[in-house]
């Protein structure tokens, strides 16, 4: 072994590569020179020596064929066992990058060579690896260290030079056929080391998708496809995205569900929901006029600049003493006005005086968090081919896979930070539906109350998280973030269900707001939220995204309670009489006779119980100190007294409405009661001895 390693080594100092290094062509020869040299400074001597020889042991790419040497699946296992036993510095992760491994070697291998089934899952154990996302390899937070820092970055511009070579759609032909015959066996079918390539693919696609935009090397205007958008494509001209499609609506593939989730949000990521559910085939006269305004006011910012840069510099008045002036109010060293002797060309020229002074530095830990998230428009095949994708999602895809989503986070089988995904795609899915053609039946299982409470939950435990873990307090307040813009799509839906033309919509828009309107955990979450608001905590968009929720939260709350009386309900408590001369409880009128006075109430109340009635009342409140059993029973008492009061509309009503608060159990019967049914329970009612004492007040709304 020792002298293997010094051979290797040997070879390397003296110029030359073993294996098919020197078959490389002239460009390329330099450039791995310099790289291999580079990556080598941070390596030992002898496991630089090793990682060379191992890379170039794999074979060589002529622009056509890759052609491989005799042991080129061992020596992609011994890359597999470098990067399992990597250090904390990433040195071999670092080398393989600098060396260009992944572009010149195991994509041409992949790509050449699908067709051997044990090296091209090599290949992919080993591409998953290299891609896998930067801030997962430090757990989801930058590093502080200058050092650790300087290597992060390091490995995010290799990381998107791997995603610059992933735009070719040849590249992705190859993985795609893979997945599909394997997606072409029965589940049940399978072994594990198809379910395991399967999820591969899936790791893959998302490590891709995962890597940040390079915002130095890309300058690119909107409307024009980006890295980003050219993956997009490839995956769409290799099929991959029908795939994908499958998989997201399929029952028998839920357990690729979180993956599903995940990509489908990165493929989506940094468009517009709205933009994207107006996109047309052709653009529109007022997506032209936009334009056009857009360009216009760039024209004139730009001479507005040139113009005041002329001035700045040539300025109408002559030169002569120009830049001469005495400064009032001010003594110099020798007690005379001070003269001073440079020309005025910007206003903050004006506070010359102070130049060598030093700033006062903000702290870094009270320096104003920054928002990172930025939107685009992406050119127009790209936002018709993922306008297209989730219409199709929408369809046939979004209520089973946020379903079986939902199920794995509640019984914990997730791992961190799939919350984030699930309350993204809530957002984006619930926005594209509402500006699309607004279906409430496409999202109808994250429309409703259970989501609110797991959205307000999230919320609450993340809020918790930024007081006990306080160094990844970004990391929290982004996903606050995100669970935010979640809570203001459910209000935005709620709004929007308001206005539909479909009298069922309304009605159970109205179920949903008088839970969350009239329970105090709901009501209180959004003012917590802006009371506890610290610049330093939270960028200034998670402020106008939580004042724009606090504004809808108030709008369908006064849209509520507009039309309708307030109930306020008290707690009495009873004293005891000390003496029996006080005045007795006041009886309520009906207790004589009350089987004849039942049978004149029964044929009224049989009239109204098939008939609609149109009377207001709320059984239940959410501002009282009285728990949910005692404002049932208060219920019941409510409709004894109007029954004896002849207050019959009002006990229809007050029945029907705490049927809808209480299903449970069938106490104000069932929803698929009959009028004879409940003609029957308020017999029961009326005849019941309550010893009703109840203070009940209706105040108007002013």
């Amino acid at each position: 072994m020792a002298s293997k390693n010094a051979l290797l080594l040997l070879s390397i100092k003296c110029g030359f590569f073993m294996g098919g290094g020197n078959r490389r062509t002239e460009k390329e020869e330099p450039l791995m020179k310099e790289t291999i040299c580079n990556a080598m400074t941070t390596l030992s001597g002898l496991l630089s020596a090793e990682l060379a020889a191992t890379c170039n042991a794999l074979g060589y790419f002529d622009g056509e064929k890759y052609h491989l040497e005799p042991h080129c699946k061992e020596t992609i296992k011994d890359l597999i066992r470098y990067l399992r036993r990597d250090e904390a510095s990433y040195d071999i992760r670092r080398y393989l990058g600098n060396a260009k491994l992944l572009q010149t070697d195991l994509l041409p291998i992949a790509q050449c060579h699908h067709n051997d089934k044990e090296l091209f899952d090599l290949v992919l154990r080993l591409v998953v690896n290299l891609t896998n996302p930067a801030l997962l390899l430090y757990n989801e937070v930058v590093p502080d260290d200058k050092n650790e820092h300087n290597i992060y970055l390091e490995i995010v511009s290799h990381l998107q030079n791997y995603k610059e070579a992933f735009c070719n759609q040849k590249l992705w032909v190859p993985i795609t056929q893979r997945l599909g015959s394997l997606l072409n066996k029965n589940f049940l079918d399978r072994d594990e080391d198809d379910n395991r390539t399967i999820e591969r693919i899936l790791i893959l696609v998302r490590n891709v998708l995962h890597v940040p935009t390079n915002a130095v090397n890309e300058w690119r205007p909107d409307n024009d496809a980006s890295v980003h958008d050219q993956v997009i494509w490839a995956f769409h001209q290799s099929g991959l995205l029908d795939l994908l499609l499958y998989i997201a609506s399929s029952t028998n593939e839920s357990n690729f569900s979180l993956h599903l989730l995940e990509i489908i949000c990165l493929l989506v990521r940094e468009q517009p929901p709205s933009l994207l559910a107006k996109t047309a085939s052709q653009r529109s006269v007022e997506e032209k006029n936009r334009d056009d305004e857009e360009l216009l006011k760039i024209r004139q910012s730009e001479s507005l600049a040139k113009q005041q840069k002329v001035k700045k510099f040539l300025g109408t008045r002559h030169s002569n003493f120009g830049g001469t002036y005495v400064m009032k109010n001010m003594k110099s060293t020798s007690e005379r006005e001070l003269i001073y002797h440079k020309p005025i060309r910007d206003e903050s020229d004006i506070t010359l005086l102070d130049k060598d002074k030093k700033k006062t530095k903000v702290p870094k830990n009270r320096q104003a968090l920054k928002y990172s998230l930025v939107e685009r428009r992406s050119a127009l095949s790209i936002r018709l081919i993922l306008k297209q994708l989730c219409v199709e999602i929408l369809n046939a895809a979004y209520n089973p896979l946020m379903k079986f989503v939902k199920e794995l986070l509640v019984r914990g089988k997730s791992q961190d930070n799939d919350e984030s995904y699930y309350f993204s795609a809530i957002k984006f899915f619930m926005e594209f539906n509402r500006n699309y053609k607004f279906q409430v039946k496409l999202v109808s299982e994250t429309m409703s109350v259970e989501t609110f409470h797991f959205v307000q939950k999230y919320l609450e435990n993340w809020f918790e998280m930024m007081a006990t873990d306080k160094k990844r307090i970004p990391l929290w307040s982004s996903r606050m973030h995100i669970a935010l813009n979640a809570y203001k799509e459910l209000l935005q839906n709620l709004a929007a269900m308001d206005s539909n033309a479909d009298a069922g919509v309304r009605e159970s828009s109205k179920v949903i707001k008088s839970n969350i309107f009239y329970v105090i955990e709901y009501r209180e979450l959004l003012l917590t939220l802006t009371n506890t608001y610290e610049k330093t905590k939270y960028s200034r968009q998670y402020l106008k995204d939580l004042i724009e929720t606090l504004h809808i939260f108030l709008k369908l709350l006064s849209a509520l309670t507009k039309h309708r009386k307030l109930v306020v309900q008290k707690q009495v408590k009873r004293k005891k009489s000390k003496t029996k001369n006080k005045k007795s409880k006041s009886r309520l009128p009906g207790d004589i006779n009350i089987e004849d006075s039942w049978r004149d109430l029964s044929e009224r109340l049989s009239t109204l119980l098939v008939s609609p009635v149109e009377v207001d009342v709320i059984p239940f409140d959410a501002a009282s100190d009285m728990t949910m059993d005692e404002q049932k029973e208060e219920a019941v008492k409510k409709i004894n007294t109007f029954l004896k009061t002849n207050k019959l509309e009002e006990a229809v009503a007050m029945l029907r409405a705490s049927r809808e608060v209480w299903p449970e159990n069938d106490t104000f019967g069932s929803s698929t009661i009959s009028p004879e049914e409940e003609l029957s329970w308020f017999k029961e009612v009326f005849l019941a001895d309550l010893q009703i004492e109840l203070v009940l007040s209706e105040v108007k709304e002013p």
